[in-house]
C-alpha cells in the first residue's frame, strides 16, 4: 500500500488557526515521532487481542497514521476539511483490512484514538484568550472525525459485499456442479470451498411474502428482500458453508455432514423461516457426494409430493412421504387405486366434501360450516360417495381408503399435467 504525499502549501485566502501562540499543526508536523507514539498506544490499548500482526502494525497503520497526521495539519492551516478526493487512501486502507477480516469496530477505534490524542497535543498548549480558536479547532476536528468515519465505514461495507458476492458466486459455481455430477477437488480448490464426503440435499420451496401481493408494493423488489433475508439466515445459521442455488420460489440447498455446523433439523428450518419471513417447505434426502444428482432428483420429488397433498410448511423426509412416494412409482395397483374415485367425476360436490371431511378429521358440524351447508347434507352425501365407490367413510378402513386414493388421484393428474 502506498500513500500519497499532501500539498500543504498554505492557502492564502485563510489565516493559519493558532492555538497558544503557534499555528495549531506545528504538533503534528513531527509526523514520524507522533505516529510512532499513537501506533505504541493503538497495539496496547485499541487491538490487544492481536488483531493486527505486528508487521502491519510497523508498516501500513505506521502509513495511514502519518497521513491522516499531515491531513489534519493541513486542516489546521487551511481551516477547511478535507474533501472526498483527499481521503482516497483512508477508503484504500479500509478495503484492504476489509480483505484481512480486521474488524471495522476496531479499525474505527483506532481513528477515533488517533484523532483524539492528536486534538489533545494540539490543544495542551492553549491560553485563555484562545477560546475562539479552540471551537474552529474542535468543529473541524468532528467534522474530520465524521468524513474519515465516513469514508472507511462505506469502503469497508463496500469491499466486504464484494468478498460475499465472489464467495456466492463459488459456491453457486461448486453447487452446480455437485449437482449435475461434476464435482471435483481441482473446481473445490478452485472455489476455496472443501468438498464433503456427505450431504443433505435439500429441496426448498418460499411462498410469496404478503409484500409480493400488496398493490402499493414493486412485488419483484419484494421478493428479492425476501430471498436476501433468506440467504442472510442461511449463513448465519449454517456458518456461510451450505452451498445453495436459490431463486425467490426456492432451489437446492447442499448442507455437508459431518463438520462443524448444525444439520437441518425442523427447529432450524423454522429459524430460516423467521428470518425469511415466510414458511418454508423442505425436503431432506441424505446422501454420499457421488449420489448427490440422484439424491437431489428424489428431494425435489418429494417436495411435489408434499405440494400435492396439501401439506402445511416445515421438514419433510423419505419416512414421512413413504406411502406417497411408493404410489409415485406406478404399476397396476396405483393405477388401480387412482381409478377407484372415477364415479365422482360427475358430482364435483361430492369431491368437496370428501376433501373437507378428510381435513377437519371426520367432524361433519366443522365440514358443514366450511362447506355452507347443513350437517345432514354432509350425512347425504357421504352415503352417496359409499354408493358411488364402495368407500365407506364411516368406517376407518374406508377413510384409509378414501386418503390414499384421493393422493392417488392427485398425483395420478399431477403427473398427466406435467407431460
Amino acid at each position: 500500500m502506498t500513500f500519497t504525499a499532501l500539498d500543504l502549501s498554505a492557502d492564502t485566502s485563510a489565516t493559519a488557526l493558532e492555538i497558544g501562540g503557534q499555528p495549531a499543526s506545528v504538533p503534528l508536523q513531527n509526523t514520524d515521532g507522533v505516529a510512532s507514539r499513537m501506533v505504541g498506544y493503538f497495539a496496547t490499548c485499541v487491538a490487544p487481542c492481536r488483531t493486527l500482526p505486528g508487521e502491519q502494525m510497523r508498516g501500513d497503520v505506521t502509513k495511514v497514521t502519518r497521513f491522516c497526521l499531515a491531513l489534519a495539519a493541513e486542516m489546521f492551516d487551511r481551516r477547511t476539511v478535507p474533501d472526498d478526493a483527499q481521503l482516497g487512501e483512508v477508503r484504500e486502507a479500509a478495503a484492504q483490512w476489509a480483505r484481512e477480516a480486521v474488524p471495522l469496530g476496531t479499525i474505527l477505534r483506532a481513528y477515533h484514538e488517533g484523532l483524539r490524542i492528536a486534538f489533545g497535543l494540539v490543544t495542551e498548549g492553549a491560553k485563555a484568550d484562545d477560546v475562539d480558536e479552540l471551537i474552529v479547532a474542535t468543529d473541524l476536528m468532528l467534522e474530520l472525525l465524521e468524513a474519515i468515519t465516513a469514508a472507511v465505514s462505506d469502503a469497508y461495507v463496500d469491499e466486504q459485499h464484494l468478498v460475499a458476492r465472489e464467495h456466492q458466486t463459488a459456491a453457486q459455481t461448486l453447487a452446480s456442479a455437485l449437482l449435475s455430477g461434476r464435482g471435483s477437488s481441482a473446481l473445490a480448490r478452485q472455489a476455496g470451498i472443501p468438498i464433503a464426503e456427505a450431504y443433505q440435499v435439500v429441496a426448498l420451496s418460499v411462498p410469496e411474502h404478503p409484500d409480493e401481493r400488496d398493490p402499493r408494493v414493486d412485488a419483484q423488489v419484494a421478493a428479492r428482500r425476501k430471498l436476501r433475508r433468506l440467504q442472510s439466515a442461511l449463513a448465519t445459521v449454517f456458518r456461510s458453508r451450505a452451498l445453495a442455488l436459490l431463486s425467490t420460489k426456492g432451489g437446492t440447498l447442499l448442507i455437508p455432514l459431518g463438520e462443524e455446523i448444525p444439520a437441518l433439523t425442523a427447529e432450524l428450518l423454522d429459524t430460516l423461516s423467521e428470518g425469511a419471513e415466510v414458511p418454508l417447505t423442505a425436503t431432506v434426502v441424505v446422501g454420499d457426494t457421488d449420489r448427490i444428482p440422484d439424491s437431489a432428483e428424489q428431494a425435489h420429488e418429494l417436495l411435489n409430493l408434499v405440494r400435492v397433498g396439501g401439506r402445511a410448511a416445515g421438514l419433510y423426509q423419505m419416512t414421512d412421504l413413504a406411502v406417497e412416494y411408493q404410489l409415485t412409482r406406478g404399476g397396476p395397483a396405483a393405477r388401480r387405486i387412482a381409478t377407484i374415485l372415477d364415479p365422482l367425476d360427475a358430482h364435483p360436490e361430492l369431491f368437496d366434501t370428501m376433501r373437507a371431511y378428510l381435513g377437519n378429521d371426520m367432524n361433519r358440524q366443522l365440514t358443514a360450516r366450511q362447506l355452507y351447508v347443513h350437517p345432514n347434507t354432509v350425512d347425504y352425501r357421504l352415503r352417496r360417495i359409499a354408493q358411488l365407490t364402495t368407500i365407506d367413510l364411516a368406517t376407518s378402513a374406508g377413510i384409509s381408503q378414501a386418503a390414499i386414493a384421493l393422493l392417488a388421484r392427485d398425483l395420478d393428474r399431477s403427473v398427466a399435467r406435467r407431460l
